[in-house]
């Protein structure tokens, strides 16, 4: 008899009405590969069949994983039991590879997830050759319940069993163990999970979410030195921290899945080198293996869960190579570059392919970026791909370990990704967290029928805004700076902040308002107490504008200057 397919309802449209409780079908005994084969059902990943209409009423929804779930955590007699991590039992999160009964975690950010029912539950964990490094190298990891780390540390045993939970009663709990240093610096295994349960199933993978985002890129998806206490500190495994990376928080702001391949001082065309080309430490060639090392260098199967975004961040390490002869090296990287756009395509024919560079400067590297990925388009006819340049990191936001982005870099990073993710899949953003000053265009405007006359300097390198009043007129309005192009929306919660140097006592109105003056939407005054005076207010816009502008009244006053310094305008609620 042939299976009868019946019509998915998307997930997240029903999710919100689990509220009444069903009558459970037939006494069926389902296992966590049943559960697993919904979840992917309803994910529009595998074929809906009628054994997935578990409450039986004609439709396949959340409400039957509900059910489902419902059947599994049916009880019996306490007992020992273990399982493996292998997906029967576990969610994979990133390219992992299991092999004897061990689960190798093998990139940055690879992660099992399960849910365990059980009064008690403990995993074993495995580490690999890397546990003979010294201790600030050896392979970092974390095992979370219930969203709460319980432990944080690098592998120095073969093995070890670590403690889950334990109690009297039975309970359910979420776990995720993660790797958190990179492949270059070895892997994490995970083996046998034991339980004290009397549940039915006692150990079921996570579902997964509705995006996949895979992140390439260098040290800096690999969040090297993130955790570092200055820029004079060398690398460590100890200071790498995938779940501070923007690629980790991207995913997290989106309720993403993620997979990450990236592996520090690695590049396009040349690794990190202070001479010749170092084609030792290039991504394109381990793009389509688990991982870099003799061990995982196996094809990776990209059909196991199809990316819907694939960010690239690569072209630092090569700017130390191209830079020396950057006319002669400029052709080859951006034909390469173009060259693995058409790898990460064929392995992903349905995802938007984000490309992007910045964050540790190389900004002379990022014009051959556009013209790869304005190259491959033209040539391919494809349009699901863009580039955008990241904005450099600051003094201000401080360094991590060898000049690297500091977990608030990171942060910043993250919350320009994920804007770019929702314009491309078309989602609406919230913006928060978005510096909506970044690309303004910083001018001066002067009433010179008053007399009124100052001369600018804008540095593009800090972005630092310097105007000397030679008559400043009248009055505070007839010179002012002028930050045009910042986008509010009605009822968001903004925070300004910046640094201005001018005289002491000196006080300068600030202003937000329409760039035709008809609405004031914030005002307030600085003034002046010494170099870099710093200023903040938060306000909530009464308004929408698409180009609003930010003003500084300086006018009134001879002879003195005004430097204004590091303005944002975050977007906080």
């Amino acid at each position: 008899m042939a299976k009868k397919f019946l019509t998915a309802a998307v997930a997240t449209a029903a999710a919100s009405a689990i509220i009444g409780t069903v009558v459970v079908a037939a006494a069926k005994k389902y296992t966590a590969s049943d559960l697993r084969g919904l979840s992917d059902a309803l994910l529009g990943e595998a074929p809906v069949l009628e054994e997935h209409d578990v409450n039986t009423d004609g439709r396949v929804d959340v409400f039957d994983m509900t059910e489902m779930r419902k059947a599994l955590t049916a009880t019996g007699d306490y007992a020992e039991n273990s399982f493996y991590a292998t997906e029967d039992n576990v969610r994979y999160i990133g390219r992992n590879y299991f092999a004897d009964n061990v689960t190798w975690l093998v990139q940055s950010g690879s992660a099992v997830e399960f849910t365990v029912n059980a009064k008690s539950a403990e995993v074993t964990i495995f580490g690999d050759g890397n546990i003979e490094s010294a201790p600030d190298y050896r392979p970092r990891y974390a095992v979370i319940v219930d969203d709460e780390i319980i432990l944080d540390e690098t592998m120095s045993e073969e093995s070890k069993t670590i403690q889950l939970f334990s109690g009297e009663t039975a309970k359910t709990a979420k776990v995720k163990i993660i790797h958190l240093s990179e492949a270059n610096n070895g892997t994490i295994g995970v083996s046998e999970i034991k339980v004290n349960s009397n549940a039915a199933v006692p150990v079921a993978p996570t579902m997964p979410k509705e995006l996949q985002i895979e992140f390439i890129g260098d040290s800096i998806t690999c969040a090297y030195g993130v955790e570092g206490a200055s820029s004079g500190e060398p690398f460590k495994t100890t200071t790498e921290n995938f779940m501070k990376s923007y690629a980790y928080l991207t995913a997290e702001k989106l309720g993403a899945d993620y997979s990450a391949v990236c592996y520090s001082g690695h590049g396009i065309i040349s690794g990190y080198t202070s001479g010749d080309k170092n084609t030792d430490s290039l991504v394109p060639p381990y793009y389509e293996m688990i991982g870099k090392s003799s061990d995982y260098a196996k094809p990776w199967d990209f059909s196991k869960r199809k990316n819907d975004v694939v960010v690239i961040n690569l072209g630092t390490n090569d700017a130390t190579y191209i830079d020396k002869d950057f006319d002669t090296r400029s052709p080859e990287f951006v034909e390469s570059y173009e060259d693995f756009l058409e790898m990460v395509r064929k392995n992903n024919p349905d995802a938007y392919i984000i490309c992007t560079l910045g964050t540790m400067g190389c900004t002379a590297e990022y014009p051959l970026i556009e013209e790869a990925v304005a190259n491959f388009k033209a040539n391919s006819g494809d349009e699901r791909v863009m580039c955008y340049l990241s904005a450099t990191q600051t003094a201000a936001d401080g360094y991590g370990s060898d000049w690297h982005p500091t977990a608030v870099t990171q942060q910043k990073s993250a919350y320009v990704l994920a804007d770019k993710i929702c314009q491309v899949l078309g989602i609406e953003s919230d913006q928060i967290g978005l510096d909506m000053a970044a690309d303004a265009v910083y001018d001066i405007s002067i009433d010179k029928s008053t007399g009124a006359n100052a001369a600018t300097y804008f540095s593009d390198y800090d972005k630092s805004f310097w105007i000397n009043m030679v008559d400043g007129g009248p009055s505070a309005e007839s010179i002012e700076a002028v930050i045009s192009g910042i986008e509010l929306k009605k009822d968001g919660k903004y925070r300004l902040t910046f640094q201005c140097t001018t005289t002491a006592g000196k006080e300068l109105p600030v202003i937000i308002r329409s760039s035709d003056k008809s609405e004031v939407y914030f005002s307030d005054t600085f003034v002046g107490d010494g170099e870099k005076t710093p200023f903040e207010a938060e306000f909530t816009a009464p308004l929408s504008d698409k180009s609003a502008d930010i003003i500084l009244q300086v006018g009134g006053t001879n002879y003195y200057n005004v430097t204004l310094y590091n303005l944002r305008l975050e977007k906080i609620g």
